[in-house]
């Protein structure tokens, strides 16, 4: 079996997209869950972006300690000496150089030569690699580019010392038959390409990433880069999930398999919805709610009989949670705990005692305590932990033909604030007393999504919105509750805590 490394880009290329953004304790969350699921390489960031995203990376770099960790940067020395500041502490550092090689973005976005690419390509590689021994060389928009001159390109960089030869399809404009020539035309016209890693990194405008990814791999590709959700600038990248999957389930075809811990998978992607408020759609390969769901009376009869007449892969092996113990209100701290376990979730006593004080609460208002009930309370513990206010009560009034007001009461460090307010329905009440107590009226509004996270009568309620502040920066906030109201108000002070977290870094 040929191996296949997993290059993960969900902490670079995915944050770009569009209300993708997250912060430092996310980023570090969601780094040490990619570690947990075994990928190979984490690009944890663009160093030279913004200052938090210099110290983004360098904290990620010292997170974990499996992954390679890599920043990107241009072919120019100031990018690279702040990739190699941020990456330098990593146990296993890389440097990730990237400058395009298509005639059209040569032409309008660099204003280069081709003789002046190649000259950078030689001179910025070969600087990355006198500081780092781990070299990656990106030539962006390598699908569209001329093969004879980006065949030039990569030579150049394996000359001057580039370890790893990515070949981006960045605007998603190839066919699999097209990335399966482009590799094979490579292997064939590169000096040395046999000596390092050619990896790939599809775009998902056709809605082909994935599949492009997996021809490239049985052209002879030996990474493949992709996100989990497939999350990404545009319409995303190639599925993390997706790749690792096909792999082992289709091993007997690819010959080829990964270091993927598949069960962390399902938890992978929930984690990051979560971070990102981003639901993950129910129609989604290998983690949507349907993905091993049967409906029809004829799937269902076949299931019974035998799984696998209607499903090509086991739930449990993406760690899809079975939700076969019920808990409620007489369960104690062992029994939870136990139900954490099998499902893998690993809890500091800290933790366990916070989770479990809100399981208690959940469970005052549930019969029965499933899977996803407790699912959502691991993921949601966040919001407690890093809370500088907290919702402590409120009422809210509401009807048709009378004022809807809403009071809010609300903790800050030591102090009790609270606040009413009118408004056109009982959420902006609410929202309008929260921003009128903090001084915060300036504050807007940019969207608001509800969702079901469990089934049945008294389903937990996860509400998500996005507050804009003046300056066009958007928070993510996140709530969770068998009372949608309630849930409401408690994302948007999760996405208020975020802002005056960001404010105060």
């Amino acid at each position: 079996m040929k191996r296949i490394k997993i290059f993960d880009t969900t902490l670079r290329d995915g944050e770009q997209s569009p209300g993708c953004s997250m912060n430092l304790s996310e980023k570090i969350e969601m780094a040490r869950q990619l570690e947990k699921l075994g990928v190979d390489v984490i690009e944890a960031g663009f160093a030279i972006a913004s200052p938090m995203d210099h110290k983004s990376v360098k904290a990620i770099a010292a997170a974990v300690s499996e992954p390679v960790v890599a920043s990107l940067a241009r072919c120019t020395k100031g990018d690279i000496d702040a990739a190699w500041d941020a990456v330098k502490e990593a146990k296993k550092p890389r440097i990730h150089v990237f400058l395009a090689t298509s005639d059209i973005h040569m032409e309008y976005k660099l204003q280069m030569t081709r003789e002046q690419v190649l000259q950078s390509i030689s001179e910025m590689v070969a600087y990355a690699a006198s500081l780092c021994g781990d070299i990656e060389f990106s030539a962006e928009d390598a699908s569209r580019s001329d093969p004879a001159f980006l065949a030039r390109c990569y030579e150049n960089a394996i000359a001057a010392g580039a370890t790893t030869l990515n070949v981006p399809d960045t605007v998603g404009y190839s066919t699999p038959q097209e990335m399966y020539d482009l590799i094979c035309y490579l292997k064939e016209h590169v000096k040395g390409i046999d000596g390092v890693d050619i990896s790939v990194h599809c775009h998902n405008d056709l809605g082909m990433a994935v599949a492009n990814s997996l021809e490239c791999i049985r052209a002879g590709a030996t990474q493949v880069e992709c996100t989990v959700n497939g999350i990404g600038e545009r319409a995303g990248n190639a599925s993390l999930e997706e790749v690792a999957m096909a792999l082992r389930t289709r091993r007997d075809f690819y010959q080829a398999e990964t270091g993927i811990n598949t069960r962390q998978i399902y938890r992978s992607s929930k984690l990051l919805s979560n971070i990102t408020g981003v639901p993950i759609p129910p129609s989604k390969a290998i983690v949507g709610a349907n993905a091993f769901a049967h409906e029809s009376g004829i799937h269902q009869h076949g299931v019974l009989a035998n799984a696998q007449t209607y499903e090509i892969m086991n739930s449990a092996d993406v760690g899809v949670p079975q939700n076969t113990m019920v808990l409620g209100k007489h369960s104690g701290k062992h029994a939870l705990r136990d139900k954490l376990l099998s499902m893998g979730y690993e809890l500091t006593d800290e933790e366990m005692e916070k989770v479990f004080a809100r399981f208690k609460t959940l469970a005052d208002k549930k019969k029965n305590i499933t899977g996803s009930d407790i699912e959502a309370l691991v993921l949601h513990r966040r919001n407690a932990f890093l809370a500088s206010c907290e919702l402590m009560s409120h009422v809210v009034n509401t009807g048709h033909g009378v004022p809807n007001t809403s009071y809010i009461q609300m903790r800050r460090g030591d102090t009790i604030l609270e606040d009413v307010a009118i408004g056109s329905g009982p959420l902006d009440a609410s929202f309008k007393a929260i921003n009128h107590m903090l001084g915060l009226e300036n504050i807007r509004l940019g969207s608001y999504s509800l969702n079901a996270v469990t089934d049945g009568e008294d389903a937990i309620g996860e509400a998500v919105v996005k507050l804009e502040t003046p300056d066009g920066e958007s928070y993510t906030g996140t709530g969770l509750s068998t009372d949608i109201i309630e849930s409401s108000i408690r994302a948007y002070v999760n996405g208020i805590n975020k802002m005056m977290e960001a404010a105060n870094h």
